[in-house]
C-alpha cells in the first residue's frame, strides 16, 4: 500500500489559548512512564504537537506509518541532579520500589528518585504558558505516538481554565475570589508533559457564598481549603464558567461537570465530553395569535355534545389558557377518560416514550448544559436593542470633560471662552462628524462581534477630527464592553510622532497581546526585534491571546511609520488578515492617497476595502464648531451675559480658514487670540478685530523672517520638519538632514529653480546663515571634535506650526503636500 506523504498541517484552530511552555520543572524529569494501554488507533493530524508535525515533513515520514496508543494515566519521577533528557536517546527507566525490593534493595542510581507523581485523566494541573502566571487546565486524555523514528514520549489533551488576570482588560468587572478560576467553554490544546508544572486542585463552590458582583470595582478575598492536600497556591475555586470572546459567564458546577465528563464515553483523544454547552436564552414568549373557534362537528350536535360554537372569541381564549396553565401546573397528561375539550396539542406537554431507548454513545448534545447568570440576560437583550439603532451620539470624554472643567473657572465669560477654545479642551460631542463616527463605530463593532480581524483607513487633511472621532468611537466600545453589551477586548495606542522609531511599535504591541500591565509594571524592556519574534510566532501558530479576545490597535500618524523597506506597516496590516487573529488596526493618516502614492503592492493589498475619508471642514461646520463652544462656556451664567464674538466675526474667521485648509484648530486659534484681544476691554469681537488678528498672525516677526528667506534656507527648514516627523525627536543628526534636503530638491525644485544639487561645503553655509539668525541651533564643544561631521545633532528653533504654515503659503499646494500639510 502506498504511504501518503503530503505534508501535515493542523487541522483545528487553536486561537485563544495560552501558548504552553517549558516548565522549569521539566529540568528534573528522570522518566515519564505510561501506564498499560487501553486502546489504539491510526495516528491523527490532532494528535501531534507543531514541533512534531515539522519534524515528520522534513524526514518525509507518512501518517499511515503511526499508531496512537491511549492510556490512563503517567507517572512523573524527578531527580534534582538530572539534566534534561534527549527526545532521541532517553535513559533507561528507573526501577519502581517493587522492583528494587525484588533486587534486594535500592539501587545506587535510584537512591535520589521520588517515588514519582502520578497524574490521570481528569486531574487538574498547572501548565507553564506565556503568562506571568501559571495556566490551570484539567487532563482530557493521555496518549503516546510509535511509529517511525519519533520517541513514544507523552501526549496530553487538556482543557483550560481562566485566571481573571488572563481575561482582556476593558470588559465588564466583576468580584471575584483571590485564587479563583474560571472553567473555559470549548477550549482545549494538545501539549507535552514538559510544559507541566504539577498538580492543583480546584474546589467547586457556590454562587451564594461568592462574593457579590459589581461592575466598577474588583474585590479580592482569600479563600482558604483546610482540607486541600495542596499549598494555597496550588489550591483554586470554580463557581462559574466563562464564554472568553463574548465576556459570558454562566453558572457552573465544576465537580458535578467533572463526574460526567469521566463517565461519559466517547472518541478517544477528544474533548467533546468536556465542553460545556450553554443553554440558550430564552427569548419572551411572542403574542399567540388568536384561533377561530372550532365549529360543531356533526355527531357533537346529535348527541348534545360540545357547545364550542356558541363560544364567543374571548370566553374561548380563556379555555385555552386554562387548561394549558392546569396541564403545566399538574405535570401530568389528561387521561383519555376524562371528557376533554377538542384543541390544539401544546409543545409544552410532555408524553411518556412508548418504547424503551436502545443505549447508545452520549453525543454534544447531552454534554453539561449551564444556565447564564441573570446579568448575562440582561445583556443579551441590551445588545439586541442596541442593534436596533443605526447610529449612536458619542459618548463623553470624562477625563477633558469641559463642563467639568468650567465648575472651577471664574464667571468671567471671556476667560471661559478662551478656555473652552483653546485646541486642547475637548467638547462633549463632536459636530459635524456624526456621519463619519457612525461608519467608524459600525466597521470596529462588527470586526469585534465577528471575532475576526481587519483594518480600517482613516485619512483627511490635518484637523479634521480623525483622532477625536477615532477616540469616541473606542470611548463608546469600552463603554459597550464594561456593561457587557459587546465583546470584551484590549486597545493600545500608537502614535508615530511618540515613538523613536517606528519599530518600537512591536513593543507595544506585545505588551497589549501578553497581558503586561504597563500602569503597574512599567514597560517591558524587550528589545523591538525580540517583541517582533514573539507577535511573529503569537500569531502564525494560531493563538490571539489568553482569553482569545480582541485586540484594537490605533495607529496614529500612519505617515511617520513609513520607512524604506516599510516592514512595520506591512507586518501591522499582514497580522489581521490571519484566520482568527481578532487584531482590528485603526490606520490614521494625513494623507488619502498614501496607500497608492507611497505603499508598495504587497502592503497596499493586506489593507482592505475599508476606508473612511474626513473631508475639509466648510464654513458653516466650522461655524457651527466654533457656536458649540461658545455656546458650553455660557452654560451657568446669567442670560444677560453678553457674547464674547459677533456672529459674523465668526462666519468671517471661517470663511478665510475654510478657503485655505478647513483645520477647526486654525479657526479656533483665531476665534481665541480674537477674545484675547478684546478682554482688557469687556467688548463683543466683531469683524475689524477678526481682521486685525489675522493680519497679525500672518505677519509676525517669525512669519515675516520666514518669507525673507532664500529657496534653499526654507528647503533646508523643511527638511527639517520632515526628520523630525519621521524620528519622533527635535535632535537630528546633520548627516540625515543633508539627505533630506537633497531629497526636497527633486521634489520642489520647480521649472523656473533651474538649481543644481548643492553640495556638502555649501549646506553648511546654508546652516551657519539659519544658526547665525537662531533660527536653527547646532550642537558644538569638545564632544563635537571626537565625532564625525555627520554626527552632529540639529535643532529647530523655531515654532513647528508657524513654519508649516508659513512654507505653506509660500510654496504652495506642491510645499503642502510634501510637509503633509
Amino acid at each position: 500500500m502506498a504511504v501518503d506523504k503530503t505534508p501535515l498541517t493542523p487541522r483545528r484552530s487553536k486561537r485563544g489559548q495560552p501558548i504552553a511552555r517549558v516548565a522549569a520543572s521539566a529540568k528534573q524529569v528522570v522518566s515519564i512512564i505510561p501506564s498499560p494501554v487501553v486502546h489504539t488507533r491510526p495516528t491523527v493530524v490532532d494528535d501531534l504537537l507543531s514541533e512534531e508535525i515539522e519534524e515528520i515533513n522534513e524526514e518525509d515520514v507518512g501518517l499511515d506509518a503511526l499508531k496512537t496508543r491511549f492510556h490512563e494515566s503517567f507517572t512523573v519521577q524527578r531527580n534534582v541532579a538530572s539534566p534534561i533528557q534527549s527526545r532521541r536517546k532517553p535513559k533507561k527507566p528507573v526501577k519502581n520500589d517493587a522492583q528494587d525490593s525484588e533486587d534486594g534493595g535500592p539501587s545506587a542510581e535510584s537512591a535520589s528518585v521520588d517515588n514519582g507523581d502520578v497524574f490521570k485523566v481528569g486531574d487538574t494541573i498547572r501548565v507553564q504558558s506565556s503568562g506571568r502566571e501559571a495556566s490551570v487546565a484539567v487532563i482530557v486524555a493521555v496518549w503516546t505516538i510509535n511509529g517511525g523514528d519519533l520517541e513514544p514520549i507523552v501526549h496530553l489533551r487538556i482543557h483550560w481554565f481562566v485566571r481573571p488576570s488572563e481575561l482582556p482588560a476593558i470588559r465588564a468587572k466583576r468580584t471575584y475570589y483571590q485564587n479563583e478560576v474560571y472553567f473555559s467553554l470549548d477550549s482545549s490544546a494538545v501539549i507535552s508533559v514538559s510544559s507541566v508544572i504539577d498538580r492543583c486542585e480546584v474546589y467547586s463552590i457556590s454562587d451564594e457564598s461568592a462574593p457579590s458582583t459589581s461592575s466598577l470595582v474588583e474585590v479580592l478575598y482569600a479563600l482558604e481549603f483546610e482540607d486541600s492536600p495542596f499549598p494555597p497556591q496550588r489550591t483554586y475555586c470554580c463557581r462559574l464558567a466563562v464564554h472568553p470572546v463574548r465576556g459570558l459567564y454562566y453558572a457552573f458546577s465544576w465537580k458535578d461537570h467533572r463526574q460526567q465528563a469521566l463517565e461519559a464515553s466517547s472518541e478517544w483523544g477528544l474533548a467533546e465530553p468536556w465542553i460545556v454547552v450553554p443553554e440558550p436564552v430564552r427569548e419572551p414568549p411572542l403574542k399567540k395569535r388568536r384561533l377561530q373557534p372550532i365549529r360543531e362537528r356533526k355527531e357533537d350536535s346529535e348527541d348534545g355534545g360540545s357547545d364550542l360554537a356558541e363560544m364567543s372569541e374571548d370566553e374561548y381564549q380563556e379555555v385555552e389558557e386554562a387548561l394549558a396553565e392546569s396541564s403545566e401546573s399538574e405535570g401530568q397528561d389528561v387521561s383519555d377518560d376524562e371528557p376533554s375539550v377538542p384543541r390544539t396539542p401544546s409543545r409544552k406537554r410532555k408524553r411518556a416514550p412508548s418504547t424503551p431507548r436502545t443505549p447508545r454513545t452520549p453525543s454534544r448534545k447531552r454534554t453539561t448544559k449551564a444556565a447564564p447568570t441573570p446579568h448575562s440576560k440582561a445583556a443579551l437583550r441590551a445588545r439586541a436593542n442596541r442593534k436596533r439603532m443605526a447610529i449612536r451620539p458619542p459618548p463623553p470624554d470624562r477625563s477633558t470633560d469641559i463642563s467639568l472643567q468650567l465648575e472651577n473657572l471664574p464667571k468671567d465669560p471671556w476667560y471661559r471662552a478662551m478656555h473652552v477654545l483653546h485646541v486642547a479642551s475637548r467638547p462633549d460631542a463632536l459636530p459635524c462628524r456624526e456621519e463619519e463616527y457612525g461608519k467608524v463605530l459600525r466597521s470596529v463593532e462588527e470586526l469585534i462581534e465577528e471575532g475576526s480581524g481587519g483594518c480600517v483607513y482613516i485619512s483627511g487633511v490635518p484637523g479634521t477630527g480623525k483622532t477625536a472621532t477615532v477616540h469616541a468611537v473606542v470611548r463608546e466600545l469600552k463603554r459597550m464592553a464594561e456593561q457587557n453589551e459587546g465583546n470584551p477586548f484590549t486597545y493600545v495606542e500608537i502614535n508615530g510622532l511618540r515613538i523613536p522609531e517606528p519599530s518600537a511599535a512591536y513593543g507595544l504591541l506585545w505588551e497589549a497581546v501578553s497581558g503586561h500591565n504597563v500602569s503597574q509594571e512599567g514597560h517591558l524592556k524587550i528589545s523591538s526585534k525580540e517583541a517582533l519574534k514573539q507577535l511573529s510566532r503569537h500569531f502564525s501558530s494560531g493563538r490571539a491571546g489568553p482569553s482569545g479576545h480582541a485586540c484594537v490597535v490605533l495607529m496614529d500618524e500612519l505617515d511617520q511609520l513609513m520607512t524604506t523597506k516599510q516592514d512595520v506597516v506591512y507586518n501591522f496590516f499582514n497580522w489581521p488578515t490571519l484566520v482568527g487573529s481578532r487584531l482590528v488596526v485603526l490606520a490614521v493618516a494625513n494623507t488619502m492617497d498614501l496607500p497608492e502614492r507611497v505603499m508598495t503592492g504587497r502592503v497596499r493589498s493586506r489593507l482592505g476595502m475599508t476606508r473612511i475619508n474626513f473631508q475639509p471642514y466648510t464654513t458653516p461646520q466650522l461655524e457651527k464648531i466654533v457656536k458649540a463652544r461658545l455656546a458650553s462656556a455660557k452654560e451657568g451664567l446669567p442670560e444677560e451675559t453678553p457674547d464674547v464674538i459677533a456672529p459674523d466675526g465668526i462666519k468671517f474667521a471661517s470663511m478665510k480658514v475654510s478657503s485655505i485648509s478647513g483645520d477647526a484648530r486654525r479657526v479656533l486659534d483665531i476665534c481665541r487670540r480674537t477674545v484675547e484681544l478684546v478682554q482688557p476691554r469687556a467688548k463683543t469681537a466683531g469683524t475689524e478685530d477678526v481682521k486685525q488678528v489675522i493680519k497679525d498672525m500672518q505677519n509676525s516677526p517669525t512669519a515675516a523672517y520666514l518669507r525673507d528667506l532664500s529657496f534653499h534656507e526654507r528647503l533646508m527648514l523643511a527638511a527639517m520638519l520632515k526628520c523630525i516627523k519621521k524620528e519622533g525627536v527635535e535632535e537630528i543628526r546633520w548627516g540625515d538632514l543633508q539627505h533630506q534636503h537633497l531629497v526636497y530638491v527633486n521634489i520642489l525644485a520647480g521649472d523656473e529653480d533651474s538649481f543644481r544639487k548643492p553640495t556638502s561645503g555649501e549646506l553648511s553655509l546654508v546652516l551657519e546663515a539659519l544658526v547665525a539668525s537662531r533660527a536653527m541651533l547646532c550642537e558644538e564643544g569638545a564632544v563635537v571634535l571626537k565625532k564625525g561631521e555627520d554626527e552632529r545633532r540639529v535643532v529647530l528653533n523655531l515654532e513647528h506650526g508657524e513654519v508649516e504654515r508659513v512654507l505653506g503659503e509660500v510654496g504652495g499646494v506642491k510645499w503642502r503636500n510634501a510637509l503633509n500639510i
